[in-house]
């Protein structure tokens, strides 16, 4: 079953609204549902907008793509990815692309974590990577340090943005971050306006242990 569901976000002590409608499948598939972590990261991207505009943003695992839209919507270039077998994802991001107007701003392509395939290893400059929830299960960690890792040793500069929930005060990355050539940081919630409750006009992330991280390459 298909249906549209309307974001209204608001920049922090501002009254500017941005309007996102994101296509949603009640489906076993986990990219088809707007998770928590994402509005969270949606937020982060408006509050900062102005290192978005006009920059190459890459979404990795990136489900219905609301903070790939959010930064399309502010003026980047983005290109959603996801892995190659969900299709239907991809497809269903596009619809949301369609709706937001933002088709001449996204590209979609198959991206899976960990694979050196020629959509990674074609892929343009890249400044800011977008990850909402990726570190969802421990056997992918790695996998996504590694892609994120070869995408920094091409572009230095290049930041990775963040949201991931906590599920076991025994998961961490911080070993295959030093593998990797990484740096993380934490940032509260409340800087961005991140903690608030019904972030974008929906009672969704308040009620989960949201972390936002920001990852670099180590200088």
């Amino acid at each position: 079953m298909e249906r549209v569901k309307t974001f209204e976000f608001s920049e922090k002590d501002q009254d500017r609204i941005l309007v996102v409608q994101i296509v949603e499948i009640v489906d076993p598939e986990y990219g088809m549902f707007t998770w928590p972590c994402a509005p969270v990261l949606g937020q982060f991207v408006l509050h900062y907008r102005e290192k978005c505009i006009g920059k190459n943003v890459l979404e990795i695992g990136a489900g219905t793509a609301l903070p790939g839209i959010i930064a399309a919507k502010l003026g980047a270039n983005v290109i959603l990815t996801d892995a190659g077998r969900f299709r239907q994802c991809q497809e269903n991001s596009m619809k949301s692309c369609r709706l937001n107007n933002v088709v001449d701003k996204v590209r979609i392509i198959p991206l899976t974590w960990g694979d050196f395939t020629p959509s990674l290893l074609d892929l343009p400059k890249i400044d800011i990577i977008l990850g909402s929830d990726c570190f969802y299960s421990p056997s992918d960690f790695e996998d996504i340090l590694v892609t994120i890792a070869y995408i920094m040793e091409r572009n230095p500069s290049c930041v990775f943005w963040s949201t991931y929930q906590v599920r076991s005060c025994s998961w961490s990355i911080e070993d295959l971050l030093d593998k990797w050539g990484l740096t993380c940081t934490h940032i509260p919630l409340c800087m961005f306006g991140g903690d608030k409750e019904n972030i974008g006009g929906h009672d969704m992330s308040n009620k989960h242990t949201i972390q936002m991280l920001e990852i670099k390459k180590s200088s």
